[in-house]
């Protein structure tokens, strides 16, 4: 049995990465000091912001048998083996991670690992990893 989540996607995050990535250049541009240099920059950053847009909106986590596959653009992460998930909870962590949102969940596996992501269906994807390994302490509740 395969199931796949999408992410979910905070377009203010994008839209912050896209104000932090072309301030400078709409200054310029504003400033009318166009030069080679700032053509190169501006065709540099827009395919930067290109690649990270492609990772936002291309992020999806599978339950696949006993794996839970992460996949984010064109980066596939390791797989974590759902029978080695201690806890599932919400978190408010920025770290970087596969989670395109500030709506977050962390999952603790292994010993020490942890990874955090943001299916759109948090509920719903909590249930069905409980659902195959009963053991999770599963701290997401519809509220």
């Amino acid at each position: 049995m395969t199931q796949k989540y999408s992410s979910k996607v905070s377009y203010g995050l994008l839209i912050v990465v896209f104000i932090v990535f072309f301030s400078p250049l709409i200054i310029n541009l504003i400033k009318n000091e166009i030069n080679l240099n700032l053509i190169l920059i501006s065709l540099s950053l827009i395919i930067i912001f290109g690649f990270i847009t492609h990772m936002f909106l291309k992020t999806v986590y599978t339950i696949e048998g006993n794996k839970l596959k992460i996949k984010c653009g064109f980066i596939t992460y390791k797989p974590i083996v759902i029978s080695e998930i201690r806890e599932i909870t919400k978190s408010s962590n920025i770290i970087s991670s596969p989670a395109p949102s500030f709506d977050r969940i962390e999952i603790k596996y292994g010993k020490f690992d942890e990874m955090i992501i943001s299916p759109k269906d948090k509920f719903e994807f909590a249930k069905c990893l409980t659902s195959l390994n009963p053991n999770i302490k599963n701290n997401i509740t519809e509220q």
